[in-house]
């Protein structure tokens, strides 16, 4: 009988809904009479009261009230949590951002709102959610978990646009007439040694690359220091690795080196230079040692030098920040900087499809720091201002220093 039963329902099964099959069990359960629920119900491994609901379906009838495709009656099953919390979602909200939508004082003010956490809260105000609901509402409501995004540049210039105007103009006059124009900065330093680096590569499953748990900088070998000098027209770039201190004189000496090693290959007939700088760091618009450094620079390569600083707070803007530095931080992802020759290497090999060029050269020399430039000594540059903000601004002449 058993057997019989399992057949029938095996035959049957795939092509009922649950309403379906609790109904066809109770039918079976009402021929056979007496016992037939425990029987059915061992045959086809269904609980007894499922099959005692689908008789109360049949005897009320209740079954001629649905629909083909529904298995229960209008209402029916467990409520949802916006229906028998209707507040949940404006509960949810004041915690995940207290100062904005609820109470400047909420106990989630000072602490990571993970789902437990906002559970817990809830539950705090009589509200019975577990962490999975939390997650799920969240989701519906728009949130995700998302990281901080640098996009303030605090307190904008007045002038601030106006700066990018003047350098795109002077940018297009130096090329259009076929001088040079290079950005420049100082790309973060790194620690040589066996450690990690951000990104991933291909490598065999379950092999990464091992590398120490801790950033303590290896005092042997210390940190290098990537001065980036990129060439706007021509799409190549420089980069001197320094190895103690990213100083003013560090600075020219990588335009220098750019300079003999590709720009006088490329501009044979140049008589002046543009850069493109950053308004702080080595090559700072307040940075008298940076202006004395151009001076001699000025009179080694033959060219007047003109800069143009970009506003404080603004560097992302730079070129070389988005046309040299992002394809160097790819080219390495995930590969640890393990020294000097590691570090060129990378640097070196690094291209685009838009035809990309970098070299790249270890500056070992010791550059002092905190070197002092008198008054004298910087009037002695000549640096003549531009009419329009000339603080940020200005040519050095090529000429002997008096």
């Amino acid at each position: 009988m058993i057997q019989s039963i399992r057949q029938k329902y095996s035959a049957v099964r795939d092509v009922l809904h649950e309403r379906g099959r609790r109904v066809w069990a109770a039918s079976e359960a009402l021929q056979l009479g007496w016992g037939g629920i425990q029987l059915v119900g061992k045959a086809i491994g269904m609980s007894h009261t499922t099959i005692r609901r689908g008789l109360r379906e049949i005897q009320s009838g209740s079954t001629s009230e649905l629909y083909p495709e529904q298995s229960r009656l209008a209402g029916g099953g467990r409520k949802t949590t916006e229906t028998i919390y209707p507040e949940i979602q404006q509960e949810i909200d004041a915690l995940i951002d207290p100062i904005t939508r609820g109470d400047p004082e909420s106990p989630l003010r000072w602490t990571c709102k993970s789902i437990r956490r906002l559970s817990e809260e809830l539950q705090h105000r009589k509200i019975d959610i577990c962490p999975n609901t939390v997650r799920t509402l969240l989701h519906a409501m728009g949130y995700s978990l998302q990281a901080n995004r640098k996009t303030r540049e605090g307190k904008d210039n007045p002038d601030r646009n106006d700066q990018f105007l003047y350098i795109n103009n002077q940018v297009k006059k130096f090329l259009h007439a076929g001088q040079p124009v290079i950005s420049v900065d100082t790309k973060k330093k790194e620690n040589l040694g066996n450690y990690s680096n951000k990104g991933r590569e291909y490598r065999p499953q379950g092999k990464p690359i091992e590398t120490k748990t801790h950033d303590f900088p290896d005092k042997k070998l210390g940190k290098a220091i990537p001065y980036g000098v990129y060439d706007i027209g021509c799409n190549e770039g420089w980069v001197s690795i320094g190895i103690n201190h990213d100083t003013a004189q560090f600075a020219t000496n990588s335009i220098r080196r750019w300079w003999l090693e590709m720009g006088q290959r490329r501009f044979p007939n140049a008589t002046r230079l543009l850069i493109t700088a950053d308004a702080g760091g080595s090559n700072g618009h307040r940075t008298k040692l940076w202006k004395v450094s151009l001076r001699q620079l000025a009179n080694d390569l033959g060219l007047n030098i003109t800069v143009c600083h970009f506003p404080p707070g603004t560097s992302k803007w730079n070129k070389i920040e988005h046309r040299l530095f992002s394809f160097i931080s790819q080219n390495w992802r995930g590969q640890p900087l393990y020294d000097l020759t590691t570090i060129v290497n990378l640097i070196s090999h690094t291209t685009t499809r838009e035809g990309l060029v970098v070299r790249c050269a270890v500056d070992d020399t010791k550059y002092e720091k905190g070197i002092k430039i008198s008054k004298d000594q910087l009037e002695a540059v000549g640096v003549k201002k531009h009419d329009f903000h000339g603080d940020w601004n200005y040519t050095i002449n090529k000429r002997k220093i008096r």
